[in-house]
């Protein structure tokens, strides 16, 4: 499987079903895989070096799925490698009544990574036109002018917040910021099988919460939202990665390989020194040479 095949194309025709999320691509067994994630960690851990010392690019690597994808394994496994010094996640929850006093972009703007670094959102903006269009009764605490009484049923109330996004995107990109988005595709029967271990294993009830049922009833709705955000905004500036998240092997893998893949493409090189920089270094060095010689 090329990573072409992951992306989903803007105003197509495809939809969700036409993404196996039990795919495991190329890889007949988990071992080939983990070896490429591995390899993958370490290529990953070269280009942040590169990133932060390049000095002239941030990554934005957006993270998007229902409940028990693999979101957390997933940016877990896949930044394994990364300095931590350079590297910052921001997990969105329900918005506070400061972050509700704001613009829906405003909490993420807040979050977004410096030149050199890797911003990790798990979740993120996306959930305005998710959440707010299966819970449309979240809007009015919104505070948004001129707001129809059934804001899920508007149209034009969707097509402004796509674009508002694809706007921000596209500015952000101008900027030169890179931005990966990545929604973890999961089997409503795996995720089933998921969300019972929780339950039965005590190491893992702290990740089960009830609501994660009731959302899960509304299953039909969720991938009518994400298909209707797939489609609106996956632009060539900033896809959208439909990455298959049965087994969580290849997911990790796919994603490891995308985020190699792109951000190699970049060119990004060590700063260069000018003639008075390396005349300080020859100079640095005498100096060390000669510690100890002077008597």
């Amino acid at each position: 499987m090329k990573h072409t095949d992951f992306i989903f194309p803007a105003d197509s025709k495809k939809s969700l079903k036409d993404f196996d999320p039990a795919s495991s691509g190329k890889y007949k067994s988990k071992k080939s895989a983990e070896k490429d994630l591995e390899r993958g960690i370490e290529k990953l851990a070269r280009i942040q070096d590169l990133l932060y010392a390049h000095d002239q690019y941030s990554v934005l690597l957006i993270f998007q799925a229902m409940d028990a994808a693999g979101k957390d394994g997933t940016i877990k496994h896949v930044m394994s490698g990364v300095n931590p010094q350079g590297c910052q996640v921001t997990s969105f929850k329900v918005p506070s009544a400061e972050e509700l006093d704001h613009d829906f972009l405003w909490r993420c703007v807040k979050q977004l990574p410096e030149r050199g670094r890797i911003g990790i959102f798990n979740r993120s903006y996306y959930e305005e036109v998710l959440v707010t269009r299966v819970h449309p009764q979240i809007l009015q605490n919104q505070k948004l002018p001129d707001l129809s009484k059934s804001p899920e049923k508007d149209p034009k109330f969707w097509k402004q917040r796509f674009d508002d996004i694809n706007n921000f995107e596209k500015y952000l990109h101008n900027q030169g910021t890179v931005i990966l988005k990545f929604f973890l595709h999961v089997s409503p029967d795996e995720q089933k099988k998921r969300l019972l271990e929780r339950i039965a294993d005590p190491a893992k009830n702290r990740k089960f919460s009830i609501g994660d049922v009731h959302e899960r009833a509304l299953w039909p709705k969720y991938m009518e939202a994400y298909e209707e955000i797939l489609k609106h905004t996956s632009t060539e500036v900033a896809p959208w990665y439909v990455i298959p998240a049965d087994k969580k092997w290849f997911m990790r893998t796919a994603v490891s390989d995308i985020i190699v893949e792109r951000l190699g493409q970049l060119k990004l090189h060590y700063p260069l020194l000018n003639k008075e920089q390396k005349a300080d270094l020859l100079k640095a060095k005498e100096i060390l040479d000669n510690e100890g010689n002077a008597k």
